[in-house]
């Protein structure tokens, strides 16, 4: 009962399922009472308790309250700082134009459900967020998948696509990653770009770990491989980096007024509350301003992923900031240490079982952030050396945690 995640609940709620961190959002907070290193929050530069934003957020709040603009955008919530914003953003990006969007999840969805008709087709890797597996079941065509980040693979799936949209009269959409938020690795994007020279089709780009992230100025993974023109459709949420709600979606001029006079999920919804619009103008100028928290954020993310392959952790083919760490075990084995790594090294991370990763695997998934400090990694690699050595040694089969 319950769904694959669901079936555990009884046992799970509360701990490795729904816990509740407490405290100022930041590197060190509260579980369970008691103090602990937290690498779970995608708080990638440090801003969700940034002095600058907090002041930004509380004065429009007391500036505007939450209610406005009242509305939707096209009917009476619209602003001038909802406009300045978007602005602001598809300049960044290095696109003509962006629209905002109320949540991230929603607004992928709505996009791909606005972008492609029935006659179209849609080709996208196997490991695409949930929220692109969603935007595809509403899609009334064909699509194929492509093996993760399998270039040979994709051009054999747009073969499969072009000779159907020749019946169809339809075009082809193809959507990968910037950044895949569970192994770390960048999405193959130069690469695909390749392909148009012998394809004809439009690239979709989630890049929501990427936003803020990657590239000389954070604008992105396609700044960063260098491909900014060869992304049709470039999506990021304000989930990640910018530690607030909301997303964006860039791209030519053209394209963004379609989209503001078709997408469902933005006509038909209240806009973006004011101060969360005007806290997100104030995130982004501080990424633009203060290069020093990229910076320190890739200063933590090297220091760990070094040190975890120093000291023999598998962390895949990650060249991102998310560092995956891959064990072998059972969820029994899983729990345990986990509520080890909580209860006795007071490190909280999150942990990733089977059906989102094969049986006999274990993810254990670490965010670092700007708000981290060399001392808190040398606490995590000693950490998770002793654990490592205690799950070799059975331990954690011997001591395992009661499920039934």
């Amino acid at each position: 009962m319950g769904g694959p995640l669901g079936q555990h609940q009884k046992w799970s709620h509360g701990y490795f399922s729904f816990p509740k961190l407490e405290g100022e959002i930041g590197a060190h907070m509260q579980f369970n009472g008691k103090e602990h290193l937290v690498w779970s929050l995608n708080n990638y530069l440090g801003l969700a308790n940034h002095p600058e934003v907090r002041e930004a957020d509380a004065q429009a709040a007391a500036d505007f309250g939450m209610a406005y603009p009242m509305g939707a955008r096209m009917m009476s919530g619209n602003s001038i700082h909802h406009e300045e914003l978007e602005n602001d953003l598809g300049t960044f990006v290095g696109k003509e134009d962006a629209y905002l969007l109320n949540y991230g999840y929603q607004g992928m969805v709505s996009i791909i459900d606005t972008l492609v008709s029935r006659n179209d087709v849609i080709v996208y890797d196997a490991e695409s967020h949930a929220c692109i597996i969603d935007g595809l079941r509403m899609h009334m065509g064909k699509r194929f998948v492509y093996k993760h980040n399998d270039i040979e693979s994709c051009e054999k799936q747009l073969e499969h696509a072009s000779r159907l949209v020749e019946q169809t009269g339809g075009g082809i959409l193809l959507i990968t990653e910037g950044v895949f938020g569970m192994s770390g690795a960048q999405g193959k994007l130069t690469e695909i770009i390749a392909l148009k020279n012998k394809f004809n089709f439009r690239l979709l780009v989630d890049d929501a770990h990427g936003f803020g992230t990657m590239g000389k100025t954070g604008a992105g993974t396609h700044e960063e491989q260098n491909c900014i023109d060869g992304v049709d459709v470039y999506f990021a949420t304000f989930a990640k980096s910018m530690a607030g709600i909301g997303a964006f979606v860039a791209g030519d001029k053209v394209l963004i007024d379609y989209l503001r006079y078709n997408l469902r999920s933005q006509i038909f919804a209240k806009a973006l509350p004011m101060p969360m619009v005007i806290g997100i103008k104030k995130r982004l100028e501080l990424l633009k301003t203060k290069p020093e928290l990229k910076a320190k954020l890739w200063q933590i993310a090297t220091a760990l992923q070094t040190g975890l392959k120093d000291r023999g952790f598998n962390i895949g083919n990650t060249n991102t900031m998310v560092t995956p760490v891959f064990l072998e075990g059972d969820l029994y084995e899983a729990t345990a240490l986990t509520r080890d790594l909580r209860e006795n090294y007071g490190i909280f991370c999150s942990i990733v079982i089977y059906p989102v990763i094969p049986k006999g695997q274990i993810l254990l998934r670490l965010i670092p952030t700007a708000a981290h400090s060399l001392e808190d990694v040398q606490r995590t690699l000693d950490a998770y050396t002793q654990m490592a050595e205690k799950l070799k040694a059975g331990y954690y089969k011997e001591n395992k945690l009661q499920t039934a």
